[in-house]
């Protein structure tokens, strides 16, 4: 931790004093060094925060800005592990009455992530079949609320053993020990054959692979991390070279002729999408206002204590999201 005068918002902009700040699997790999879009550190990590308004930037108003004292979440291009965040005020939306801060710090990242893929790029549909790697992480568990929000979809959730019992909570149709299981085995056993419609994978590397294998006729995959990469407190050499021969390789012909579909999703590469961005931070207050999405908060950690809350995510000890509190 380190002490800094507060930043002053410019033009577009709002400053929010921050309640509490989002902890993704983003941040701990621009730690290690394998994220390449994060800032030369030293530097401030950090993707969402949650907090109150308390000054606008130059010739902003409360018609072109929230009021000052209006409680929000937000995304911010890194430095949300702060007390203090400038931001566009375009990116910040109202936190509604249900939910609280620590809520709400859980929303922007992964929530956002979740409703993106499995609306607008998966665009999952009643009755199909869903993986989810590390469903009981932060995304994985929006991803189970979403679509359970979806008539008849069924889904399978890789998670170790002692985390099954709530993914059964949270909606999980099929929890399955990836650790003491072959999820391919398994996924194939369990739809007798058939394989699933989408595959959602932060995984990356030949996990990607056995996604693919893993596709029905029309099916879906869509990465979104890469957390293969990162293993313990520090990043590998040789992991990461493993890692990269088992990335598969794929060609148009060939995806024509399984009728399969490759998307990415990288919300980090989405800012200049603000329009887009804004919109699904609207649906998704809407869901929370009707009940129908619930953060799941696994802990609460002072900035003080943010490598414990850091080798809490690389061990995938984690139940939902982790959440920094200043």
């Amino acid at each position: 931790m380190r002490e800094t005068a507060d930043p002053e918002p410019g033009p577009g902009e709002i400053r929010v004093r921050v309640k509490a700040a989002g902890l993704s699997f983003s941040d701990v790999m621009a730690r290690q060094g394998l994220y390449p879009d994060a800032p030369k550190p030293p530097c401030v990590v950090g993707y969402e925060i949650a907090g109150v308004v308390d000054k606008l930037g130059p010739a902003m108003t409360a018609v072109t800005a929230p009021a000052v004292g209006t409680r929000v979440m937000a995304l911010v291009r890194f430095g949300g592990h702060a007390d203090v965040a400038c931001l566009p005020a375009e990116q910040a939306v109202e936190i509604p009455d249900e939910l609280g801060f620590e809520q709400a710090a859980a929303i922007p990242v992964n929530y956002l992530t979740a409703y993106h893929m499995v609306v607008r790029v998966a665009t999952v549909q009643p009755g199909e079949r869903v993986l989810v790697h590390m469903a009981a992480g932060g995304v994985g568990i929006a991803v189970l609320q979403l679509c359970g929000t979806i008539h008849g979809v069924v889904t399978y959730g890789t998670a170790s053993a002692a985390k099954h019992d709530v993914l059964r909570a949270e909606g999980c149709t099929h929890p399955i020990d990836y650790r003491s299981d072959d999820y391919v085995r398994r996924v194939r056993e369990l739809t007798g054959g058939q394989g699933v419609d989408v595959v959602l994978d932060p995984l990356g590397g030949r996990d990607w692979k056995k996604g693919l294998s893993l596709l029905r006729p029309a099916g879906r995959l869509v990465a979104y991390g890469f957390a293969n990469l990162a293993s313990g407190e520090r990043r590998s050499l040789g992991r990461l070279l493993r890692q990269a021969v088992g990335v598969p390789l794929v060609t148009p012909l060939g995806l024509m002729d399984r009728n399969h579909t490759i998307s990415g999703v990288n919300l980090g590469h989405l800012w200049d999408q603000a329009t887009m961005l804004r919109e699904g931070l609207q649906a998704l207050v809407s869901l929370a206002r009707a009940g129908d999405i619930t953060p799941r908060i696994d802990t609460v950690v002072p900035f003080a204590h943010a490598a414990h809350a850091h080798r809490r995510i690389t061990e995938r000890r984690n139940i939902g999201k982790i959440v920094l509190i200043p």
